[in-house]
């Protein structure tokens, strides 16, 4: 294995037994197999670990590792560029254990007691959100209810068994339908099949559900949220969940997008902000002309929110949306004095195998 590739500290030798992973937190342990990554290994495990992209992008899984060494033999930690060495900070989602390891990781114990399942569906509803963003309604055939946790995805799996993740824009609801907002990708083959072709009847299989970025209800206090695009899905979700409980919490909602047909539920949105005394909606639009037009807020979304709340120490913070936003935003936010702790994301417009795919390419380029 390349010393690029190898990150940890030095302090267990490598055996051929199987690892053990322990939690320091909870004294938590379960073992890995061979070429597994912790993130994997965890979840076989049934216990749940923070992660989003599962590519080594977006950083959510970060965790610090306080004993023995990780191995990155699929993708470069990307998302660790920057970090200094001292802090000993792993990727679970890449991060392979060359022995025992012991880390520190959060645990999202909310998470563990759903069943993650494959479900087949067939489509119940489809219409136009957006220029590009079309809304489908999934309905399990066996008339099965799905379970899940507002803010959590699911995987769309293709015939060649490949995955796509795409956020669920609501919590369980009565009717049992599965709600998604797909944005059409130019040159993305399944979200241009969904665009053009998808109809009312089609099937897919889905495995569900996925991910961490769920509300965090043991708190009193207020919270931010901050969408880009149809990162707006699983904030929806979130938000509605609070609402729902009746929570006296403040939320503020950030929407960030280039025009204003992209805020492709604008209207919902903005009746929040009317009927619930305790909610914000602040739209946000990156074209100067087209801001000006619809007399909303111009720049970039992470710059509004920071004009207006330039401290963010007593917030809880949920932010979702493309890549790009995401690591732009991130390091401005903890500069704001956001503990890292409370800050919830969701990442993961490209695909895993896309992803993977893209940083052979950067690994190829840049000689990772």
């Amino acid at each position: 294995m390349p010393e690029r590739f190898l990150w940890g500290k030095p302090s267990l030798s490598y055996n051929a037994r199987v690892p053990t992973v322990t939690l320091t937190a909870s004294g938590k342990r379960f073992d890995a197999a061979a070429g597994e990554t912790v993130l994997e290994a965890a979840q076989r495990a049934g216990i749940a670990l923070p992660y989003s992209c599962r590519g080594g992008v977006c950083g959510s899984c970060k965790a610090t590792l306080v004993d023995g060494e990780c191995d990155y033999p699929r993708n470069p930690p990307v998302a660790l560029a920057g970090v200094p060495p001292s802090r000993h900070a792993i990727l679970l989602c890449q991060a392979v254990p060359r022995g025992d390891i012991a880390i520190q990781a959060r645990e999202i114990a909310s998470v563990e007691d759903i069943p993650h399942r494959r479900v087949e569906t067939e489509v119940a509803e489809r219409r136009a959100l957006a220029p590009d963003v079309v809304g489908v309604w999934l309905r399990p055939r066996d008339g099965s209810r799905v379970n899940w946790l507002p803010g959590q995805y699911l995987d769309v799996v293709l015939e060649d068994g490949k995955h796509r993740p795409f956020s669920i824009a609501s919590g369980p609801r009565p009717d049992g339908l599965i709600e998604l907002h797909v944005r059409h990708v130019p040159g993305g083959g399944f979200t241009t099949w969904v665009y053009d072709s998808l109809r009312v009847g089609d099937r897919l299989t889905i495995e569900v559900p996925l991910g961490t970025f769920v509300p965090r209800e043991d708190s009193e206090r207020p919270m931010l949220f901050m969408a880009g695009g149809t990162g707006f899905a699983p904030v929806k979700a979130i938000v509605e969940h609070f609402i729902a409980l009746g929570t006296r919490r403040p939320m503020h909602v950030y929407w960030g997008a280039r025009n204003k047909a992209d805020l492709y539920l604008l209207d919902l949105a903005t009746r929040w902000s009317e009927d619930v005394p305790n909610v914000h909606f602040t739209p946000v639009l990156s074209d100067p002309e087209a801001a000006r037009a619809a007399g909303m807020r111009e720049g970039l979304v992470h710059e509004a929110l920071l004009q207006d709340h330039p401290d963010l120490s007593g917030f809880d913070f949920y932010m979702s949306g493309p890549p790009a936003m995401i690591a732009a935003g991130r390091q401005y936010l903890i500069d704001a004095k956001l503990p890292e702790d409370r800050l919830y994301f969701d990442s993961f417009d490209v695909a895993p195998d896309v992803l993977t795919e893209i940083l052979q390419g950067r690994a190829g380029i840049h000689g990772l």
